[in-house]
């Protein structure tokens, strides 16, 4: 099963904090939780004003979350690391889904964010690749084509997230016809 997914974070050359994740698999079910344990007094300026602003938990007075949920398969909420790991453990089941395989764009932090959430690389839950497919790559390898614009909830985790899969789509059929 592929998993199309992003995460948006604050980070300081050193650390890696998680603020929020989105998750589409290929057969449509959706994910997005966010972090209720990142610090997020520690964000830039940019994240401040391009990431946290798309939060939907922010967002309380001005989205009606009952359209969301008829929209998202699964709305995590504001989770601990702990629970947001449990949720996408559930979600991308080696045994109700078969072995999964990741794909981002412009991956490597996501990758790392999504293994801090079980610990180290080598917690990772059985049958996980050790890597993220990175959808940049791929449109490198095909000679760069211009990908299909991304939309207004740019860095809103499951909005890039979906993007992923229609970017990954759309690369899918380019190599078929190119």
């Amino acid at each position: 099963m592929k998993y199309f997914y992003d995460t948006e974070f604050i980070e300081d050359g050193k650390t890696i904090d998680l603020i929020s994740i989105g998750i589409v698999a290929e057969d449509g079910r959706e994910l997005y939780c966010e972090n209720s344990d990142a610090d997020l007094s520690k964000a830039s300026d940019w994240v401040k004003e391009n990431v946290i602003l798309h939060l939907w938990s922010k967002q309380i007075n001005k989205v009606d979350f009952n359209k969301w949920s008829l929209e998202v398969n699964h709305w995590g909420g504001l989770c601990s690391h702990k629970e947001i790991a449990s949720e996408i453990r559930r979600f991308c089941s080696v045994e109700k889904h078969g072995k999964p395989e990741f794909w981002g764009y412009y991956s490597s932090y996501d990758h790392v964010a999504l293994c801090q959430l079980f610990g180290t690389m080598m917690d990772l839950p059985n049958g996980w690749p050790m890597y993220t497919r990175d959808i940049k790559q791929l449109c490198d390898s095909l000679g760069n084509p211009k990908l299909p614009e991304q939309g207004r909830d740019e860095h809103n985790a499951l909005a890039d997230a979906v993007w992923n899969r229609q970017a990954y789509e759309f690369l899918d059929n380019y190599a078929k016809v190119a």
